[in-house]
């Protein structure tokens, strides 16, 4: 058998190649944008035929290179069939096989990092997505995770099979290149646990900043790296305002900026949970740290201030800054969730 591991510095993220011979087919699963040109080399040297590139999940933090290979090789684009993202050439059920040439490679549904995660696996080799990491596990904490579902994925199903099967996952941030179930059951801090609660209670305490890539990542993944409109979106062609219908549906693909003061943020009207705080007359500096690719959603009480402040991103070179029609009165008018931290009076 064929078997290479690739590893994308940035992102930390781990894409690997299958195949089970020279001059068969191949399969890829999680490629990442950037690397492309890597992969198709590798398959050209080893004569391999790309049938599947597969993303375990939607990823946050770096932008799938499904649709490249896609339009490159030829090759089917698989996901899990939870998953939103409708480019895929094929959604794969619980328990369904790929097979290529003489290997069957079984769909494994694992939620929890996100409610479209799989696992697959391989013979004597799971490859785990951000579901199972290497002394870690994914975090739950947005694209609908839900770490009681994850600890399901864990002890009710990879944790089940054999101990020498070894762990393959998506990402490692300290070195790692793989271990095994037997290894992450004895040795994964987050695995040292008694009952469902604990593990909630361990995943609910991190407090992890987001993945910087996250307001850019998520709709480009969901279009399978291939949305130009979202990723490099021209100023003509990106709305400048957006009503909050559209904002509520696709909260999680923009960066939530509020040019309000820090009273106002804290006040009745409250503020969109991971908004932040940049009051309109510290934008200019502040955004001189903002990527200029990143989707902002700007935020004020009414939409006026946020209104001139995203004129003067788009001028400043933010293509796709955008601004909330009506702000939070329309925002807490349609009856949506925000976060209210009322000042305590003081007394003495």
């Amino acid at each position: 058998m064929i078997f290479r591991q690739f590893f994308e510095r940035e992102s930390c993220t781990f894409t690997y190649l299958i195949a089970e011979r020279i001059g068969g087919e191949a399969l890829l699963i999680d490629p990442v944008l950037s690397e492309v040109d890597q992969y198709l080399r590798a398959l050209e040297e080893l004569e391999l035929k790309l049938v599947f590139a597969v993303d375990t999940h939607v990823h946050a933090d770096h932008i799938t290179g499904l649709g490249k290979l896609r339009d490159s090789s030829g090759c089917a684009t698989i996901m899990g069939q939870q998953s939103r993202a409708d480019c895929v050439s094929q959604k794969v059920r619980d328990g369904e096989l790929l097979s290529v040439d003489g290997l069957q490679v079984e769909a494994r549904y694992t939620p929890g990092h996100t409610d479209d995660s799989y696992s697959f696996l391989l013979k004597d080799r799971v490859f785990t997505g951000d579901t199972l990491l290497i002394r870690g596990t994914g975090r739950t904490d947005f694209q609908n995770g839900d770490a009681r579902a994850q600890y399901d994925s864990l002890f009710n199903n990879l944790l089940t099979l054999p101990e020498a099967t070894t762990v393959f996952p998506a990402h490692d941030y300290k070195g790692w290149t793989s271990s095994t179930i037997g290894e992450e059951i004895k040795h994964n801090p987050r695995l040292q646990v008694t009952n469902v609660e604990q593990y909630v209670e361990i995943m609910q305490g991190l407090n992890l900043p987001k993945p910087k890539l996250l307001h850019v990542a998520v709709p480009a993944n969901l279009g399978c790296g291939m949305v130009p409109d979202l990723v490099e979106r021209k100023a003509e062609s990106f709305p400048m305002e957006t009503s909050v219908q559209e904002a509520h549906e696709r909260l999680d693909q923009y960066r939530l900026i509020d040019v309000r003061e820090p009273s106002e943020f804290v006040g009745e009207l409250g503020h969109i949970e991971n908004a932040s705080l940049v009051p309109l007359g510290t934008v200019e500096n502040a955004s001189a740290d903002w990527n200029k690719k990143d989707v902002l959603l700007m935020i004020c009480r009414s939409g006026r201030r946020s209104g001139r402040a995203t004129k003067a991103l788009r001028e400043a070179g933010f293509e796709a800054a955008t601004n909330l029609t009506g702000g939070m009165i329309a925002w807490n008018e349609a009856g949506y969730p925000v976060t209210v931290e009322l000042e305590e009076e003081e007394h003495e």
